[in-house]
């Protein structure tokens, strides 16, 4: 089976890194007054299982596979801005036991979101963010087809409503991507991953056959949507590899940005080499088969018990095709796979000079969540080594780095490990001809990081002694997109929390009118979190938490803003993420609420 015909479906593996609102409270924050959801997520939940503490690192790039840096991640009751390198790290995240949601925002970027089973190890995570690219423009009351070069489309009848259900009308800007399921970069571009609930809300996991993503804002960037009782209609363009196994019809799908996984809602028909449907609202939709679905685990270790990291392990199924993934630091792999039947399971090094599988055979057929120790005591090769590489990391003071993170590059490989107790260990194989590697290490808490360096391997154990992280890796910064679409990025004049629990942060203009000042304030602050957005300056009083912004000449905030850490100490950085819109409070100012999110960092001064 060649790569273009692998389709890829449910969980993914893990891949490399292996309270719910009613319908109109959605309807309003997706940008639609359709009576549209249907699912009963209360309902759906059971499926996803208890809640469970994990660890999770990560990175998070653009299509051409460049860091992004940052990016606001929330994984649970978690937050992260990444970093220089795209990465964060996130530990102790409450998610359910059979579904790790993970969302990622930043702004030019289209939101997306990775979902997983989590494993009980370091759960690692790729996230490939889609640009906010306008395919078109077109305006309300005008009936018109959006296309793209590969043939995907949206008929548009004109009729759309804000993210309150009220009408719109003006200029609509139109966002378009598609994704092709031969694409081996799709599975971190899509949202979630392939696991949904069926008309019926009961769990399925999917085979795609191509997915479509449209957002529709207005002049001033708020997201819209189809007015109630409007339709569009998508095309979604099938590789010609697809074709001989493509229904006539097919179920349609769209992503539950709430809650990580696919809803299926409506059909499509096979018109040519597309398929073609109607759709109630926008987000990403999927044309996809489903079946019936469990968990599934496996932990690869060696004749030692030691777990085997990085291996690359592919599911197939005779009916759905295949399915890759990588283990993480303890040999350990999870994902969904189908139910009542039979698979096969192969094993081998990722890495291309190395063609041959280590490990073959068969599992299930499963009828509930199952999970399967490998040993593999005979399956050394010529062709490859094994390694273990060691070390420690500390702070600039010699402290062991509590919250970091090393990478190690190899080959065509990357591995990441957090660091928690200011040791590390990699246990890899490797082919024979790669015998140095680049390490590169981090202190996440701090903001600092190593010099990279270049290291021999001494087989069979590499032992790089302390590395010490004191390079600062970020600097302090206000950064947000303006009315007229620009990114605004401002330096710091104060940030800290005061004797009565007010966390501040400003840039004071010196022009003060000649240019943008802004003011954050949080009222009794208490722990990092989400912080609900008053209007004005007049709440500054007020006696509950809640958080304000103000920047001249525009002084109105509703919104979220998110306390991803604030300093404990002097000297410590305080991480904010904000969403939300903006508006003047001067009577003669006409100019509407306009969106605005951002993202700040700054070193505690007071």
């Amino acid at each position: 089976m060649s790569t273009k015909q692998i389709i890829y479906f449910f969980s993914i593996l893990l891949l490399v890194f292996s309270c719910s609102e009613d319908d109109n409270e959605r309807n309003q924050r997706s940008g639609s007054s359709n009576p549209i959801l249907t699912h009963d997520a209360t309902a759906f939940a059971q499926n996803l299982g208890n809640d469970v503490s994990r660890d999770f690192i990560g990175t998070v790039t653009d299509i051409n596979k460049n860091p992004i840096a940052d990016a606001r991640i929330r994984i649970g009751n978690g937050y992260a801005l990444t970093d220089i390198n795209g990465t964060f790290i996130i530990n102790n995240a409450v998610v359910k036991s059979r579904l790790a949601h993970i969302k990622a925002e930043k702004i030019g970027y289209i939101n997306t979101s990775r979902s997983l089973v989590p494993s009980t190890g370091t759960n690692r995570v790729r996230i490939i963010m889609l640009p906010e690219t306008i395919t078109a423009t077109t305006t309300s009351g005008v009936q018109e087809t959006i296309s793209l070069p590969n043939g995907a489309s949206v008929d548009l009848k004109g009729q759309y409503v804000k993210a309150t259900g009220t009408a719109y009308t003006g200029d609509v800007s139109v966002i378009m991507h598609f994704l092709d399921p031969t694409d081996e970069s799709m599975p971190d571009q899509m949202p979630g991953m392939l696991y949904a609930a069926n008309a019926q809300n009961e769990e399925r996991m999917l085979q795609t056959f191509g997915m479509l993503a449209v957002e529709l804002r207005s002049e001033f960037g708020q997201k819209l949507n189809l007015a109630r009782g409007s339709t569009a209609k998508i095309t979604i363009p099938l590789d010609p590899s697809l074709l001989a196994n493509a229904p006539s019809t097919i179920p349609l799908w769209y992503f539950d940005e709430d809650n990580g996984y696919w809803v299926e809602d409506g059909e499509a028909n096979l018109v040519g080499n597309t398929y073609v449907g109607t759709v109630r609202h926008f987000s990403f939709w999927n044309c996809d088969l489903p079946t019936d679905t469990v968990s599934f685990c496996a932990t690869f270790t060696d004749a030692d018990n030691n777990p085997i990291d990085n291996l690359k392990v592919e599911i197939t199924s005779s009916n759905f095709g295949i399915t890759v993934g990588f283990t993480n630091e303890s040999g350990e792999v999870c994902g969904y796979v189908p139910s009542n039947e039979t698979l096969d399971i192969n094993a081998s090094i990722n890495d291309p000079c190395i063609t041959t599988s280590i490990y073959s055979g068969t599992i299930g057929p499963f009828t509930s969540d199952s999970s399967l120790d490998i040993q593999l005591t005979d399956f050394m090769s010529t062709d490859f080594i094994a390694e273990t590489v060691t070390g420690s990391l500390v702070t600039c003071d010699n402290s062991p780095v509590t919250n970091g993170y090393v990478k190690i590059i190899y080959g065509t490989q990357e591995l990441y490990h957090s660091v928690t107790d200011g040791t590390f260990e990699f246990n890899l194989l490797r082919c024979i001809e790669t015998t140095t590697f680049e390490l590169e290490a981090v202190d996440y808490e701090n903001l600092n990081m190593a010099d990279s360096q270049i290291v021999s391997f001494t087989t069979p154990l590499t032992d790089v002694g302390t590395t010490q992280s004191c390079a600062e890796l970020n600097s302090e910064y206000i950064q947000y997109i303006s009315s007229s679409g620009n990114l605004i990025t401002l330096p710091v004049t104060s940030a800290g929390i005061n004797g009565s629990g007010t966390l501040g942060i400003s840039y004071m203009n010196p022009l003060t009118f000649g240019g943008p000042s802004f003011n954050l304030r949080i009222n009794n602050y208490t722990t990092p979190g989400d912080y609900i957005g008053a209007m004005g300056v007049g709440d500054f009083t007020s006696n509950i938490p809640f958080a304000a912004i103000v920047m001249l000449p525009y002084d109105q905030f509703e919104g979220t803003v998110t306390v991803i850490s604030a300093g404990e100490l002097l000297g410590e950085f305080i991480t904010i993420s904000f969403s939300g819109t903006m508006s003047s409070s001067f009577a003669s100012d006409q100019i509407e609420a306009f969106p605005i999110s951002g993202q700040i960092q700054a070193i505690r001064d007071y």
